[in-house]
C-alpha cells in the first residue's frame, strides 16, 4: 500500500503554522537587538513568498527592511561575495558581512517573485514596491542602485502580468516623478529593448501589418512590448532646461551630483580640502536625459511592435517624442518605411514626417506621390482624417509647388467629391477653393474649352514641369486625338505627372451645385463668389471641416437661423381638394343630394360617338 508524502509546499506550511503573528514579531525585535539572534534571519526569510498569508509576509518584510537599510553601505557587493580571497577568508567580519549580503540578494529575489505575482495581495505588492524603491536609493553604499531596479523592470516585462496591472500604475504614478528614476528607466528599457529584440526571430511583421484590425499579443514577446510601450508612454516628459528649472530626485546623491572641493574646482581631491555635492545645472541635467531618451525610443523602435502597438507611436510620435529628442533626423528609417506602408499607417506617419521635413530639413523622395496615393474615398472614413486633411493643406501650401502637381490634386480630390460623404464633399471643396488661390495657373481648370489656345496652354504649363522635350511635347499630340466632352483625366493612373489633370475640368464641382445636402450645394455657391471676387476673399480654414460628419451637418442644419420659413397660405378658402387647373377637362359636380357624380366630358363624348355611328350607318 502506497504512502501519500506529503510535498515541500505543505512542509512548508506546516512549518509556518507553527508560528503566530507574536511570535513573528518576537524573532523580528531579536533579531534587530543583537547579532546573537542572527539565525532568525533565515527563518523570517522563508515566510516572504507569494504563498504565505499576507499579514506574516508583511510582519516578517518590516523587520528584514529594518535590519538590512543599515547595513547596506557596508556590506560589500555581490560580485565581491561570491568569490573569496585568501586575504579575506580568514576575517570573520567580511564572513559575516559576505553572508548578510548573500541573504540581502533572496530577500530582494522573493520580494521581487512577489510583487510580480497577480495572486498576491494589491495591498502587499505596493509594501513590496516601496520595500524595493528603497533598497534602489540607497542599496548601493547609498547611491542608486540600478542593478536592483534593473531587475525589478526585467521581472515586470518578462513576467506574465497585463499591461494594465496595478503594479505599472503605481510605479509609473509614484516614482516617474523623479529625474534620476527617469533617467535609470531609460537606460533599463535601452537593455529590455535589445535583449526582446535578439529573442524575436519574426522580422518580417511590420512588412505583413494589417492595417484594418488591431493585434491581440499573440506571444510572451509581444505582451512584453505591450508592457514597454505603456511604461514608455507613462514616463513623463522633461519639464524644461532652463536655470530656474527644479527636478525632484529620489537619491539626492546620486547620478546628477559631481563632488566640489573647498576651493571650488571639481575633479580629483586633494590632501586636506573638503568636498561637498553639487548638483548638476538644469541644462546638463537635459542634456543627459535626452540622450537616454534618445537610445531608448530608439530601441524600442528597432522592435517587432505589434499592431496596436505601432498605430498607437505613430499616433503620438509628433508630439510626445520628436520634440525631445537630441536628434530627430534618427526617426527618418523608422517614419519612411512606415509611409510606404500605404493606407492607414501611412496617415498616421505623414504628421511625424512633415515635422521632420519642415523643421529638420528632412529630404524625402516622391513624398507627393505618395501622398497623391492617399486620396482614397475610404480616407474620408478613417478615425484620423480631421489631422490628415489639415496636414494635405499645408503641403499644398508652397508656392513652387509645379502646375501639373497642384493640377493633378485639385482634380483628384473633384473626382472623389461625387462619391465621398457630404462631410467629405465640404472638405473637399475647401481643399479645392485654397488650391485654386494659391495657385493662379490651375485657373484653367474652372473653365477648360475644347480648342488649339486652350491645348497650346495646357502643353505649356506641363512642359514647364519636365526637362524632356519629347515628354513636353507629347502631351500636344494626346489632345489632338482625345474626343472633344471625354475627360481626359485618368484616375487610376498614380504618377500625378501622367494624369492629364492640366487638360481637364472641375466639372464633377459643378455637378454638386445639384447636391441632395444644401450645405454642399451652398458652399459650391460660395466657392464661385469667392473666386469671382479673389481681393476681398481669403483662403478657407480646412480645421473647420476636416472632422465633420452626418451628425455634425444635422446638428448646424438644426440650429441655422431660417430667414425665410415656408408657408401654407391661401388667400381663398378652399373649397374642393383637386383644383380644375389639376384636372383640364374635367368637372366634378353634384347634380343632387341622391344622384351620383357625372362626369359632363364623359357624356358628350359618349354623345359623339353615337352620331359617328348612325352616319356609318347611313352611309352603309
Amino acid at each position: 500500500m502506497a504512502s501519500s508524502m506529503p510535498s515541500k509546499k505543505q512542509k512548508k506550511n506546516q512549518k509556518h503554522d507553527k508560528y503566530s503573528l507574536s511570535d513573528l514579531k518576537t524573532l523580528g525585535h531579536q533579531l534587530l537587538s543583537s547579532r546573537a539572534h542572527v539565525n532568525n534571519l533565515p527563518l523570517l526569510l522563508s515566510f516572504i513568498t507569494p504563498s504565505t498569508r499576507p499579514k506574516y509576509a508583511l510582519e516578517s518584510l518590516l523587520s528584514l527592511q529594518s535590519f538590512f537599510i543599515p547595513l547596506l553601505p557596508q556590506l560589500p557587493s555581490s560580485t565581491v561575495s561570491s568569490s573569496f580571497t585568501s586575504d579575506s577568508q580568514g576575517d570573520p567580519e567580511f564572513i559575516y558581512r559576505t553572508w548578510v549580503r548573500s541573504k540581502f540578494d533572496d530577500f530582494v529575489q522573493s520580494l521581487l517573485d512577489i510583487v510580480i505575482c497577480s495572486q498576491s495581495d494589491d495591498s502587499l505588492r505596493e509594501v513590496v514596491l516601496d520595500t524595493l524603491m528603497e533598497f534602489v536609493k540607497v542599496g548601493n553604499g547609498g547611491n542608486f542602485h540600478s542593478a536592483i531596479y534593473y531587475r525589478l523592470l526585467h521581472n515586470i516585462v518578462h513576467s506574465s502580468l497585463e499591461f494594465d496591472d496595478i503594479l505599472l500604475e503605481l510605479l509609473a504614478s509614484k516614482y516617474f516623478k523623479y529625474i534620476d528614476i527617469r533617467y535609470f528607466t531609460y537606460i533599463s528599457f535601452e537593455k529590455l529593448s535589445r535583449s526582446i529584440g535578439a529573442n524575436d526571430i519574426s522580422d518580417d511583421r511590420r512588412e505583413r501589418l494589417d492595417t484594418t484590425g488591431v493585434n491581440q499579443p499573440e506571444s510572451s514577446l509581444d505582451l512584453s512590448v505591450h508592457k514597454l510601450s505603456h511604461l514608455l508612454s507613462r514616463i513623463p516628459p522633461l519639464e524644461g532646461s532652463d536655470d530656474k528649472a527644479e527636478y525632484a530626485m529620489w537619491n539626492p546623491a546620486g547620478i546628477f551630483t559631481e563632488k566640489e572641493n573647498d576651493k571650488g574646482h571639481t575633479g580629483k581631491q586633494r590632501t586636506g580640502e573638503s568636498t561637498n555635492i553639487k548638483v548638476l545645472s538644469p541644462a546638463n541635467i537635459a542634456k543627459k536625459m535626452k540622450l537616454k531618451f534618445t537610445k531608448a525610443w530608439i530601441s524600442f523602435l528597432r522592435l517587432t511592435l505589434p499592431v496596436d502597438v505601432y498605430k498607437e507611436v505613430l499616433v503620438n510620435l509628433h508630439q510626445v517624442v520628436i520634440p525631445y529628442l537630441s536628434n530627430p533626423l534618427m526617426l527618418c528609417d523608422f517614419l519612411t518605411r512606415s509611409y510606404d506602408i500605404g493606407g492607414v499607417v501611412s496617415v498616421m506617419a505623414l504628421s511625424s514626417l512633415f515635422v521632420l521635413m519642415t523643421q529638420h530639413s528632412l529630404e524625402y523622395p516622391n513624398f507627393y506621390e505618395k501622398l497623391y496615393a492617399l486620396l482614397e474615398p475610404s480616407i474620408f472614413m478613417a478615425k484620423h482624417r480631421a489631422k490628415f486633411f489639415q496636414l494635405l493643406d499645408s503641403c499644398l501650401k508652397s508656392p513652387l509647388l509645379p502646375a501639373y502637381l497642384a493640377a493633378a490634386f485639385c482634380k483628384k480630390l473633384s473626382r472623389l467629391s461625387i462619391a465621398v460623404p457630404p462631410s467629405g464633399a465640404l472638405v473637399i471643396i475647401a481643399l479645392i477653393h485654397n488650391l485654386l488661390r494659391r495657385h493662379p495657373s490651375i485657373n484653367c481648370l474652372v473653365h477648360q474649352e475644347d480648342g488649339n489656345e486652350t491645348t497650346k496652354d495646357i502643353t505649356g504649363a506641363e512642359s514647364g514641369a519636365s526637362d524632356d522635350s519629347t515628354e513636353a511635347s507629347s502631351p500636344s499630340r494626346e489632345m489632338s486625338s482625345v474626343k472633344p466632352s471625354i475627360d481626359p483625366f485618368d484616375d487610376k493612373q498614380t504618377d500625378p505627372l501622367k494624369t492629364n489633370a492640366m487638360r481637364s475640368s472641375l466639372w464633377e464641382v459643378d455637378t454638386l451645385r445639384h447636391h441632395y445636402c444644401p450645405p454642399v450645394s451652398r458652399f459650391v455657391l460660395s466657392l464661385e463668389n469667392d473666386l469671382t471676387v479673389r481681393a476681398k476673399t481669403t483662403e478657407v480654414s480646412v480645421k473647420d471641416f476636416s472632422s465633420g460628419s452626418y451628425a455634425t451637418i444635422f446638428g448646424d442644419e438644426i440650429r441655422r437661423r431660417v430667414k425665410q420659413v415656408p408657408l401654407a397660405f391661401y388667400t381663398a378658402t378652399p373649397t374642393m381638394l383637386f383644383p380644375e387647373s389639376d384636372f383640364l377637362g374635367w368637372t366634378f359636380k353634384m347634380k343632387d343630394k341622391d344622384s351620383s357624380t357625372v362626369l359632363d366630358n364623359t357624356s358628350k363624348e359618349n354623345d359623339h360617338i353615337s352620331a359617328k355611328r348612325s352616319r356609318v350607318e347611313e352611309t352603309s
